[in-house]
C-alpha cells in the first residue's frame, strides 16, 4: 500500500487525505451517534423499567388498599352486628329484669297482706275475758287457763287497765295469755 501512495502523487495524496478524513469523520460521527443511541436506549430502557416498577407498585398499592377497604367494610359490618346483638341482649335483659321486679313486688305485696292478716288473726285469736260480778284474777286464771297460780300472767298482760290486782271492775275486758 505504501507503494501505491507514492505513485499517485500530490493530487492523489490530497484525495486520499480528504477521503480518509471524511470517512474518519463519518465513522466518528456514526460511532458517536451509535453511542448516543445506545445511551438514549439505555435511558429509555431504565425509564421504562422505572415506569413499569412504578406501575407495578401502584397496582400493588391499589390491590392492598382495596383489600384494606374490604377488611374495613367487613370489620364495620361485624361491629354493627355485634352492636345490634348487644342492644338486643340488653333490651331483653331489661325486659326480664322489669318482669322479675314486677313479680317480686307482687310477691312482697302478697307477703305483706299475709302478715297483716296473720297479725289481725293473732289479735283476734287472743283470748279475752269480760269480768263478771264476783270474779278475781285467780278465779279467771283457774277457769280460763286451768291453774289459779297463773293470775300474775293475766295481770302483766293487762297492766295498762289494772292498777291493783285485787281491784278489777265488772265489764272490764281482759286479755288472756296463750
Amino acid at each position: 500500500m505504501t507503494e501505491e501512495k507514492k505513485k499517485r502523487g500530490l493530487f492523489g495524496k490530497a484525495v486520499d487525505a480528504l477521503t480518509t478524513r471524511d470517512e474518519k469523520e463519518a465513522a466518528a460521527e456514526a460511532a458517536k451517534a451509535a453511542e448516543e443511541a445506545k445511551a438514549q436506549a439505555a435511558r429509555e430502557a431504565s425509564l421504562r423499567q422505572l415506569a413499569e416498577a412504578k406501575a407495578a407498585e401502584a397496582e400493588r398499592k391499589a390491590a392492598e388498599l382495596k383489600k384494606q377497604m374490604e377488611e374495613a367494610a367487613k370489620a364495620a359490618e361485624a361491629e354493627a352486628r355485634v352492636a345490634a346483638s348487644r342492644a338486643k341482649f340488653e333490651a331483653e335483659a331489661a325486659a326480664r329484669k322489669a318482669e322479675v321486679e314486677k313479680q317480686m313486688a307482687e310477691e312482697a305485696a302478697k307477703i305483706a297482706e299475709a302478715r297483716a292478716a296473720a297479725v289481725a288473726a293473732a289479735e283476734a285469736a287472743k283470748k279475752t275475758y269480760v269480768v263478771k260480778p264476783g270474779d278475781s284474777l285467780s278465779k279467771i286464771a283457774k277457769e280460763q287457763l286451768g291453774n289459779a297460780s297463773r293470775w300474775p300472767e293475766i295481770f302483766e298482760l293487762n297492766k295498762d287497765q289494772i292498777k291493783d290486782p285485787n281491784l278489777i271492775r265488772v265489764g272490764q275486758e281482759l286479755k288472756l295469755p296463750d
